[in-house]
């Protein structure tokens, strides 16, 4: 299933790049946010296991994907990208909608819940909470500042076999399709990330407190899918979740580190349990 393409300008003229895949208008969206320099391309597989039918949008944030790059670093801060959510939301008419949250995709729905409190009525994070482990942030700021300048598709395989932690990616089909929504060849034949590289100087500060974005949640359901062996979201952070929000509902994934695809058989049977009745409560409104 094929999505329509918007090109979407930002407050400030750039130029977004979304996914949408069609659906049902009289049910409430889903909207896909990724990791820090991920892109929409993450939720292809994901959407065509979601059941109901609905409408799904997925968002490439500036300076990564097909969205235009920014001049200066600043425009790419957490604060940027989620007015530009709410943006595109306006222009999409999307409300309500349930939010899946990769990583910092994650954190930006804390941040949405709290300003934007009417967009979200359901969340999915996927492997991350308020608290990310300084080793993780340090590991992702490393790899997002990086260009390693790839020679092939299988040089790229063979680097990212090397640097990322363990994943759900057992084929060689697998590791091209990952390839492929991390870099892209350039004009000098090189392989170049999908994002620009100056975003790694976003993370220069120590984060927040962000439980009190946390508990934005408290009127909507909450699931979690955890990696087990994720260095960003821990075991400890993951308890105190449960014990802030007693009807969260967690998936562990052993042996996956940060982040897993959505796509594991526990957490796709979890997320289709999760969406069906998150659609079955918001029938009517």
């Amino acid at each position: 299933m094929e999505p329509l393409i918007h090109r979407i300008s930002a407050w400030d003229g750039l130029q977004l790049h979304i996914r949408e895949w069609s659906g049902d208008l009289s049910k409430p969206p889903i909207l896909c946010l990724p990791g820090l320099v991920r892109t929409g391309g993450d939720f292809d597989q994901l959407v065509t296991h979601l059941p109901g039918h609905h409408r799904v949008i997925a968002i490439d944030y500036a300076g990564r994907g097909d969205s235009d790059t920014a001049r200066n670093v600043s425009r790419y801060a957490p604060e940027a990208c989620a007015r530009d959510v709410i943006d595109i939301c306006a222009a999409l008419h999307v409300h309500g909608a349930l939010l899946i949250g990769t990583s910092f995709g994650g954190l930006l729905a804390m941040g949405l819940a709290s300003i934007a409190p009417s967009l979200i009525s359901g969340v999915i994070l996927n492997d991350i909470g308020p608290d990310v482990a300084p080793q993780g942030r340090g590991f992702v700021k490393d790899f997002v500042a990086c260009d390693p300048a790839l020679p092939s598709r299988d040089a790229c395989v063979r680097h990212l076999q090397r640097v990322l932690p363990p994943l759900s990616l057992e084929t060689d089909a697998a590791w091209q399709r990952m390839v492929s929504l991390t870099y892209r060849q350039g004009d000098d034949g090189l392989f170049h990330p999908l994002w620009d590289i100056r975003i790694a100087q976003t993370l220069d500060a120590p984060p927040p407190d962000l439980w009190p974005l946390w508990r934005s949640f408290a009127q909507v359901p909450v699931m979690l899918v955890w990696g087990q062996a994720s260095t960003l979201l821990l075991a400890g952070t993951v308890e105190r979740m449960r014990q802030d929000r007693p009807d969260l509902v967690v998936v562990s994934l052993p042996g996956i580190g940060h982040a897993p695809s959505l796509t594991e058989p526990d957490a796709l049977r979890a997320i289709q349990g999760f969406v069906g009745t998150w659609a079955e409560t918001r029938r009517g409104h």
